[in-house]
């Protein structure tokens, strides 16, 4: 493999992964996924990526934006972000990613990025709640719809991830 083609799948895959993370804060990041993998098959000429998989993907990405417009329709509120529930994030990804790996190998590099990075999100929620007056602290189902959401879309983004690197490495 030419040190550019190196380069092209370390970039993929970086996207990959950014995308899969994003998902915790409310951002697009299934369609992130999608584009990236829809560059990478046409930038492979669609040898290890075929139309099928991106239809797959497309479908995926739909289902996961349209879960997040129907929370966002019934009201539930979003996690509050900031620089120290970035960090945090960061710090539950990583340790995330360190406790699943030597169980799942490489889906625990993967579900431990997403599923640390969202306990750690989680907790300094739940934080800052506990400071806040009870009048302006949000209602319990609104926490556990938020989690359940992100929880869901964050499923779908990481089929998506684990579909589109088991085409390529396959």
């Amino acid at each position: 493999m030419a040190s550019l083609e190196i380069a092209g799948l370390t970039l993929f895959i970086v996207f990959l992964f950014v995308g899969l993370y994003i998902n915790l804060f409310g951002l697009p990041g299934t369609v992130l996924i999608f584009l990236d993998t829809l560059v990478y098959a046409s930038v492979s000429g669609f040898s290890s990526i075929g139309s099928s998989l991106l239809i797959s993907l497309l479908v995926l990405a739909l289902l996961a934006e349209g879960l997040e417009l129907i929370l966002s329709v019934t009201g539930v509120s979003r996690f509050s972000v900031s620089k120290i529930v970035f960090g945090a994030s960061i710090l539950g990804s990583i340790a995330g990613a360190l406790l699943l790996t030597p169980w799942l190998l490489g889906l625990g590099i993967v579900a431990g990025i997403y599923l640390g990075g969202f306990v750690g999100i989680l907790l300094m929620e739940l934080i800052r709640q506990m400071h806040l007056r009870p009048s302006l602290r949000k209602t319990n189902s609104a926490l556990l719809g938020r989690s359940a959401g992100t929880l869901a879309k964050g499923s779908l983004a990481l089929a998506m991830v684990v579909l589109t690197l088991m085409s390529i490495y396959s």
